[in-house]
């Protein structure tokens, strides 16, 4: 069931599934269990989920088969931790409406302030 309303992004490295340092492009940590049951819980209420990952970026050194081996070890893991493999996506675009992720840095809209109120150096 998809929501008309948009999706929500969930990056996969530090947020979805534990990252201590590049292993291998099939290789995907722990899941981190407050994440998956958001994630879970969005599934079953319709919302439109998307891993939204650098991993499936297809610039520089990535070749066609390195990609098809990583979307294929994402998907594995998906189905295994959420139940389902779940759309994947290095791409933004006008129909999503959250972002999940370790180094985000929301800002307040139209004004290039820290929505934290943190200051910058």
């Amino acid at each position: 069931m998809s929501n008309s309303l948009g999706w929500i992004g969930v990056d996969l490295d530090g947020t979805l599934a534990e990252y201590t340092g590049w292993i291998s492009p099939t290789y995907i940590g722990k899941p981190i269990p407050k994440m998956v049951d958001r994630v879970k819980l969005w599934l079953t209420e319709g919302k439109d989920v998307r891993i939204f990952t650098a991993r499936v970026f297809v610039g520089g050194r990535v070749t066609f088969d390195e990609l098809y081996q990583t979307k294929t070890a994402i998907e594995k893991w998906c189905s295994y931790h959420l139940g389902k493999p779940l759309p994947i996506t290095c791409t933004k675009d006008y129909g999503m409406i959250e972002l999940w992720d370790d180094r985000c840095v929301q800002v307040v809209p139209n004004t290039g302030e820290r929505a934290d109120g943190k200051k910058e150096n």
